[in-house]
């Protein structure tokens, strides 16, 4: 490994068995959480999981009941948030409507000279892509344009450490895309270390490197996106991330189950449990098998729902049941199945390496 890559992997935030607590109710329980340096990490979760909480510990605007935290080396348990050295962009940009643009991102600069005041302005606002908009107030621009300066503003003392509280929530579909992208571009450009609180899954997978899924004050896992969604550690995060199906079942041996009138292949696992609840994502379910693959099936499609790059297929099946199977399949494959009589059913597959094995 070189010397370069080595410091690109070095933990740069650690939060180490923090708790925070609001009378009796725990928001925060023994969280410990390791950020590379020049990384983005989402947290994730449903309103009261405890991310923003989180990231006000972080930021020192609460402050921890018991847990250390560390950013760049420095133990930063007890300093006040000015000594901190981030960052920090909220939902409501936190603009002064009676400063200008250019007033508004130089408001934190200190004791520049106002000549490189004016400088770093320039600079940040064409990064943002705002040139011209020096003398304009936050009344003037849109939101999708106010939240642009609110970047600008917390990225113009090139911080260690960007702190961003669902900044994108407030904006419609469009705008929130395309600066889902531009603050990707930018935390990637200016290798500026990122923690970003969402409840916004796709927003998550689009933006992160790593994500930490979070519910009750607790991390339920921590992974790249592709490890969240493909093997989700908990039924919470499989749940939370994406759709699922499940399936009771009763174990018959350590490669076998029954699910309804099915019996099923699944991949051997360590707990061996009696019974539980099989997880299938809905794009994983294969239509049109042939008899040599196992977990094969007749079922038929109740219903079916368009959703632009492909189609997502109910099924019904007489072998389970009580259940609806969901299918993810492309406009292809949904052609097919629309110029069929699949009255008797058509043939649907559950390969054994998809089906993950819950409690």
């Amino acid at each position: 490994m070189t010397a370069a890559t080595e410091e690109d992997a070095a933990v740069f935030l650690s939060v180490r068995e923090v708790e925070k607590r609001f009378g009796s109710f725990t928001a925060l329980d023994r969280v410990s959480l390791e950020v590379r340096r020049g990384e983005m990490v989402c947290l994730l979760g449903p309103s009261g999981c405890g991310k923003t909480t989180l990231l006000r510990t972080i930021a020192g605007l609460e402050r921890q009941d018991s847990g250390r935290l560390h950013a760049d080396g420095r133990d930063i348990s007890q300093l006040p948030p000015q000594a901190r050295d981030y960052g920090i962009l909220f939902q409501s940009y936190a603009l002064f409507p009676n400063l200008s643009v250019a007033d508004n991102v130089a408001y934190g600069l200190g004791r520049m000279s106002r000549q490189q005041k004016r400088e770093r302005v320039t600079e940040m606002l064409s990064m943002v892509g705002l040139d011209g908009s020096q003398d304009k107030y936050p009344g003037q621009l849109s939101g999708g344009q106010q939240q642009r300066v609110a970047l600008a503003r917390a990225l113009a003392p090139s911080p260690s450490l960007l702190l961003l509280d669902e900044p994108l929530s407030a904006l419609d579909a469009q705008v929130r895309e395309h600066l889902q992208l531009e603050i990707r571009r930018l935390q990637k450009q200016f290798r500026i270390t990122t923690l970003m609180v969402t409840h916004d899954q796709e927003e998550a997978m689009v933006m992160a490197d790593r994500i930490a899924v979070m519910q009750h004050g607790r991390i339920e896992q921590f992974g790249t996106p592709e490890q969240i969604y493909r093997r989700p550690a908990t039924p919470f995060v499989a749940d939370f991330i994406g759709q699922a199906n499940w399936l009771p079942f009763t174990r018959l041996s350590g490669s076998q189950v029954a699910v309804g009138g099915l019996h099923l292949e699944i991949q051997p696992d360590e707990s061996d449990r009696a019974s539980g609840r099989l997880f299938c994502r809905p794009e994983a379910v294969q239509l049109f098998s042939d008899e040599s693959c196992a977990n094969r099936f007749l079922a038929r499609v109740v219903d079916r729902i368009y959703l632009g790059d492909r189609y997502r297929l109910a099924l019904a099946a007489d072998a389970l049941p009580g259940q609806t199977l969901l299918a993810d399949v492309s406009s292809q494959a949904h052609e097919r199945v629309a110029s069929l009589d699949t009255q008797d059913g058509l043939w649907v597959t559950l390969p054994r390496q998809s089906l993950q094995v819950f409690a």
